[in-house]
């Protein structure tokens, strides 16, 4: 199993960037905006007592996404906020002043008319746009990229949405889905941004915030702020929306280390960090990963632009820390709570544990300062959302 590490140089440039699209107002919006739908409420917030005092931690806290609703991910906070911000948008609407429940009226979709959302997705994201228009009332249509599980296919179907599987890795299938996009008049719901294209993915970044501020409001309470955040990245979007939120939390004295983990064959945002020269470097080719929602390897330029100033490391590592981390996860210590986490929702715990007990790691152990007086939080951001993937990954491998 390898793990590799390089260090960010924090810039903390931020201001116009956070002004602009991700102040606490905009954040608080999302938040306070998703709050009015039963399926967004918050996720569990776990603490793993005896494995903290196994591994040498203070405090080690898993957000559990397994349990967001029926869709069991995080990806139903940014594509619903996002389709839910355009349809005001679009009619000139304060969302702030609008419920979920408000944009499901006749009146709205008469004034609208009939539209057909659009994206990519490696099965979480795409299931999230195809609930929020099944919702809603709208048709949705989601392009798969190769090698993605038939079970989460089957699952956009059985919303209502279509899936169509192409041929493609990811980031080629996003550029497939905004041409088929154009050509149709429909609109795409995507988390990663392109030239002319940044405003939904923003609004998806702060759909995304929603979990953080879920994480720290607990945390807050009981007097336990994290010394430690790791967070996974495909294109970023979530990382990057997490991120902007703690950083609008926290100041630059009291900021926690964040590290941000990517599989070994799509790092794209390990590459961008390693080059030290603030701009983004691409992976090309076919990203193989089991950590299929992390297999992308073109960076969210904002969601770049957040995490270069703010995230203290970046990781990459192999699908076995992420097959590692689903075990332990499922097969807690005795006494603590087991949770459900797919294959990219746990590399974080398979990831830390390794760090901690393998000698081999010592090195970035002692580069992270993790000891006992560290509080970690990680995000578990998918359950068994493939469930023969799943199965086989935790009695096979």
């Amino acid at each position: 199993m390898g793990i590799q590490i390089v260090q960010s140089k924090k810039r903390f440039e931020l201001k116009d960037t956070f002004r602009y699209n991700f102040d606490k107002n905009q954040l608080y919006e999302a938040y306070n905006f998703l709050n009015t739908i039963k399926e967004c409420s918050n996720s569990p917030l776990i603490e793993l007592k005896n494995m903290s005092n196994f591994l040498g931690l203070n405090k080690l806290f898993v957000k559990d996404e397994n349990r967001r609703c029926i869709l069991k991910s995080f990806k139903i906070l940014g594509a619903t906020y996002a389709i839910s911000k355009y349809i005001c948008e679009k009619l000139n609407l304060n969302i702030e002043k609008i419920t979920f429940n408000d944009l499901k009226s006749k009146e709205i979709k008469k004034q609208l008319g009939d539209i057909t959302f659009t994206t990519c997705s490696d099965g979480n994201h795409g299931r999230a746009v195809a609930w929020a228009c099944n919702q809603l009332g709208y048709k949705s249509v989601i392009y798969l990229n190769k090698g993605t599980d038939l079970a989460r296919a089957d699952a956009i179907k059985d919303l209502g949405g279509k899936a169509i599987i192409t041929a493609l890795n990811y980031d080629d299938t996003v550029r497939y889905a905004n041409k088929t996009a154009k050509e149709n008049g429909w609109i795409i719901i995507q988390d990663t941004s392109w030239e002319g294209y940044k405003e939904i993915p923003i609004w998806i970044m702060r759909g995304y915030s929603k979990m953080a501020q879920e994480c720290i409001s607990v945390l807050e309470s009981d007097n336990t702020l994290p010394t430690h955040i790791f967070v996974q990245a495909g294109v970023g979007a979530m990382a990057g929306g997490v991120t902007a939120f703690l950083s609008n939390y926290f100041n630059e004295n009291n900021m926690p280390l964040i590290t941000v983990i990517e599989p070994t064959n799509a790092a794209c945002y390990f590459e961008s960090c390693s080059a030290n020269d603030g701009h983004i470097h691409k992976i090309t080719g076919d990203l193989e990963s089991i950590m299929a929602g992390l297999a992308c390897g073109e960076p969210i330029k904002e969601g770049w632009e957040v995490l270069k100033n703010y995230a203290s490391h970046f990781i990459k590592c192999d699908d076995e820390i992420a097959i590692q981390g689903m075990k332990i996860l499922k097969i807690p210590l005795q006494g603590d709570e087991s949770i459900t986490s797919g294959e990219s929702g746990a590399v974080s715990m398979g990831l830390i544990y390794n760090i901690m007990l393998n000698s081999e790691y010592k090195y970035i152990k002692e580069l992270l300062n993790l000891d006992s007086k560290s509080n970690i939080l990680i995000f578990s951001t998918e359950g068994d959302t493939a469930p023969l993937k799943y199965r086989k990954l935790i009695w096979e491998v």
